[in-house]
């Protein structure tokens, strides 16, 4: 399948932005996040990017394993592969950016996090303000919700 690649045991399989089911946060808060400290430690479903190497469109999946969809002219084909070649072999995870999901975000920001609420041309993710406050309540605005997350973990990393 033209666009995996063998990575520490799993295959990442590439889905271009434009094409990627879902929301993905910017490369640039994601980043943020790295440089606050978030910790990552690759699993199955975790979604990333490569930077540098020609591939900054491509969102990569980790996967344990690549199905390949094949149009026959008796219809549509699954195929199951454990390994595919590719020229890129494999990465240091250092090199790569890890696009944190909704809920591992959401899961990060732990007892802090109240409620998520649409508002208008947006989402506000609602945490709880420090523990010395009491009942105040602080509100991180942006145009998705996975966004919305990824600053108000910033706000408290």
């Amino acid at each position: 399948m033209p666009g995996c690649a063998d990575w520490r045991g799993g295959v990442e399989l590439p889905v271009t932005i434009s094409g990627h089911n879902g929301t993905v946060i910017t490369r640039e808060l994601a980043e943020a996040l790295i440089a606050r400290g978030l910790s990552w430690e690759p699993a199955s479903g975790d979604r990333f990017l490569v930077p540098d190497r020609d591939l900054d469109d491509e969102v990569f999946v980790v996967s344990g394993m690549a199905i390949e969809v094949t149009d026959l002219p008796t219809g549509a084909e699954m195929r199951f592969n454990g390994t595919v070649e590719w020229a890129l072999d494999s990465i240091e995870q250092q090199e790569v950016v890890w696009l944190p999901r909704e809920e591992q975000l959401r899961d990060a920001l732990g007892e802090r996090f109240l409620r998520l609420e649409s508002v208008t041309g947006g989402y506000a993710v609602v945490l709880r303000a420090e523990p010395d406050v009491d009942g105040t309540e602080e509100r991180h605005v942006d145009i998705d919700p996975e966004r919305a997350y990824a600053r108000a973990l910033l706000s408290v990393l």
